[in-house]
Parts: C-alpha cells; sequence; structure tokens
C-alpha cells in the first residue's frame, strides 16, 4: 500500500471522529439543553419538600389536645415566600374541649394549610359536625386560626334537630357550635321527608 493510500485513509478515520465528535457534542448539547429545562420546571418554588402517607398532626395547647388531623397524604411545600402544606387526597379533623371530648369533627376531599398565615382551607364535600349534633355541608370552608373563626362564602346547608336549613356564607365559632348563616334562603322542617338539595 502507498504513503499516499495510507494518508488518505488517516484522513478518513480523521474525519470520521470528527463527525463522531460533531454528532456527539449535539447529542450532549441537545441533552443538557432538556436537563436544563427539567431542571427549571423542578427548581419552582413550589416545591414538595416532605411527603407523608397515612399522617396524624396533633396541636397540643397547655399540655392538653386540642386538634387532631388524619390525613392519607400530606405534602409540605417549603419555600421563602408561602410555605404550606398540602392534603390532596382529603382530611379529618378533630377538635377537642378541655376534658379531651370530641368538641367538632371534619371531613374534606382536599384541604391547604397556610401554617404562617395560620389559615386552613378545605374544599369538596366539606362535612363538619359539632357536639350539638349538628351537621354543616358545604363545598368549601375557611378555618382562620388567628381570628379563631371558621367561615364560608359559598352555599351552605346546616341540619339540627329541628330542620334543614340553606343559604348563602356562614360564620362560626372554631367549635361549630355559634354560627350564622349570613344570607339564608330556606328552612325546612325535620319533619319533611324531601329535602330539595341533597
Amino acid at each position: 500500500m502507498s504513503i499516499q493510500t495510507n494518508f488518505l485513509s488517516f484522513l478518513i478515520v480523521i474525519t470520521f471522529k470528527n463527525i463522531w465528535f460533531l454528532l456527539l457534542g449535539f447529542v450532549l448539547i441537545s441533552c443538557s439543553t432538556n436537563i436544563d429545562q427539567i431542571n427549571a420546571l423542578d427548581n419552582k418554588d413550589d416545591k414538595v419538600t416532605v411527603l407523608a402517607k397515612n399522617s396524624e398532626i396533633i396541636y397540643t395547647e397547655n399540655g392538653l389536645t386540642k386538634l387532631r388531623i388524619i390525613a392519607p397524604v400530606t405534602k409540605v411545600y417549603h419555600n421563602e415566600q408561602d410555605p404550606y402544606n398540602e392534603f390532596p387526597e382529603g382530611i379529618t379533623v378533630y377538635t377537642f374541649n378541655d376534658s379531651m371530648v370530641i368538641e367538632s369533627e371534619l371531613t374534606a376531599k382536599y384541604a391547604i394549610n397556610y401554617d404562617y398565615k395560620g389559615l386552613w382551607s378545605a374544599s369538596n364535600n366539606v362535612v363538619a359536625k359539632n357536639s350539638k349534633g349538628e351537621t354543616l355541608n358545604t363545598e368549601h370552608l375557611f378555618w382562620d386560626q388567628k381570628k379563631k373563626i371558621i367561615y364560608s362564602d359559598d352555599m351552605v346547608k346546616i341540619t339540627t334537630a329541628d330542620g334543614i336549613q340553606y343559604g348563602q356564607g356562614f360564620k362560626s365559632d372554631e367549635s361549630f357550635n355559634n354560627w350564622e348563616i349570613k344570607k339564608p334562603t330556606s328552612y325546612y322542617n325535620i319533619d319533611e321527608k324531601t329535602d330539595p338539595v341533597k
């Protein structure tokens, strides 16, 4: 084989190697771009820092249990601006009096707790019951821990021993014992068998 042929083969090998490195470089750049995009999405402020399943949260006051929260899934989001806890599969909440007797009970299919604000938001089939046996049904309910009130701006239904009341908006103390419907719309005696709104 001549020197010229060897040199030509050498150039072809070098050329193929250069093409290979160029292709590899494009692939790496492309991958890098995709990774950067993924990281950009992943590094958003609302990033799950804690994921807990079948969790139970207990709030105490002077050594006494005042609140018990049970949730199938709890997601904790910690960012500097507005950290919050999310309960995407719902919650069950119990409040207790000083004698450790259940004072009220609440269930909802979704909830968020803004811890620093002291604000809870429960939504999607919210049901609250108090020690009197009264039941509240609504689709959205707030609990302001600082003001110690629960309230809603949505339609509400309250079932008592005497009858069923409907209205727009609701406000009560934390134990759901002293409540009022902001704009009552109708009332039905408990003896009536037909409930117009399910």
